[in-house]
């Protein structure tokens, strides 16, 4: 196939690099000022899936320098930077394109799809764990399931579907096709809007979260604050309660990533923007549309956004 990965960071290292060295025609875009660290063209992955690398057919900060005719997209930015990058990745979208939207969060397979169209728009719920070395370098720190590969709107053949789920398996990441994708993301919505604001405000591991009675408290109601706004907005989730939910999540998700340290907090300790709109900010948004009050994942989003503030700022004076 040929393939352009968009956004070649944690996740989009990874998965370029594993799809070029199966021998697929891999493109990279990028961010400008990335560019001269990799004029190589040279992407490495190392740690749990073993040491990887790869040269691409190209890395370009712009789809413009694209001439060949495109299979899939990878769709792997921050989700705040997601109305831009489609706006660029429509105009390599051909009738036979299909955009995989490989992202944290809530709202990114709503943009993407309303700006490319359903029938060209597959959404993955990645869930494992990629920590970036230096520019196009990454190491694969801890994975918790399959890439769950499937179409939210039922438009796409299913065929067309476990191809694409069996060449990302092919390549040496675990996929696996999942015709209730949408539930499934919200799994991992619940997770990270759990986890991931407090392990970076407290700086601190997802197993020591759990094991403190204070701040498992609050995920307990991060958590139920979910679960109404999902009822009252008609989302169909894979538990029937959050009091389901959440022994699902102390006794099976916690102990195997207990160790881990969420994204945000490594963007936290860079200076770099959080995906906390795509999270807790994206509950708090929807419970707004309905009247509902979330307290906690709204003093969270407000701590986080602060904390996310003073980082900038001592980036910027240092």
């Amino acid at each position: 196939m040929n393939i352009v990965v968009f956004g070649l960071g944690a996740l989009g290292v990874a998965f370029a690099t594993f799809l070029k060295e199966d021998g697929h025609k891999v493109y990279g875009i990028t961010k400008e000022k990335y560019l001269p660290y990799l004029k190589d063209k040279i992407l490495k992955v190392e740690g749990i899936w073993g040491e990887h690398e790869a040269k691409l057919d190209g890395i370009y900060s712009s789809v413009d320098d694209i001439k060949e005719n495109i299979d899939l997209i990878l769709l792997t930015v921050k989700s705040y930077d997601t109305e831009k990058a489609v706006k660029e990745i429509k105009k390599i979208v051909s009738e036979n394109t299909y955009v995989l939207v490989a992202q944290n969060g809530y709202g990114n397979y709503e943009i993407v799809s309303k700006e490319i169209g359903k029938e060209h728009t597959l959404l993955a719920r990645v869930i494992f764990g990629s920590k970036v070395i230096k520019p196009g370098h990454v190491k694969i720190t801890v994975n918790a399931d399959d890439v769950r590969i499937g179409d939210p709107s039922r438009t796409i053949p299913e065929e067309e579907i476990i191809k694409i789920a069996c060449a990302i398996k092919h390549a040496g990441i675990p996929a696996s096709y999942d015709k209730n994708v949408y539930k499934t993301l919200w799994d991992k919505i619940l997770y990270n809007s759990a986890l991931n604001p407090l392990g970076a405000l407290l700086e601190c591991s997802y197993g020591t979260l759990a094991e403190n009675k204070e701040t498992k408290q609050v995920m307990d109601n991060i958590i139920e604050e979910i679960f109404t706004v999902a009822k009252a907005h008609n989302i169909e989730l894979n538990w029937n309660s959050p009091e389901e939910y959440k022994k699902h999540f102390y006794e099976n998700l916690i102990p195997p990533t207990k160790d881990h340290f969420p994204s945000m907090y490594y963007d936290i300790k860079e200076g770099k923007k959080t995906e906390i709109d795509a999270l807790n900010g994206a509950i708090v948004k929807l419970a707004k549309e309905k009247g509902i009050k979330v307290p906690v994942n709204e003093t969270v989003v407000n701590l986080l956004k602060t904390k996310e503030k003073l980082s900038l700022m001592n980036k910027t004076v240092s």
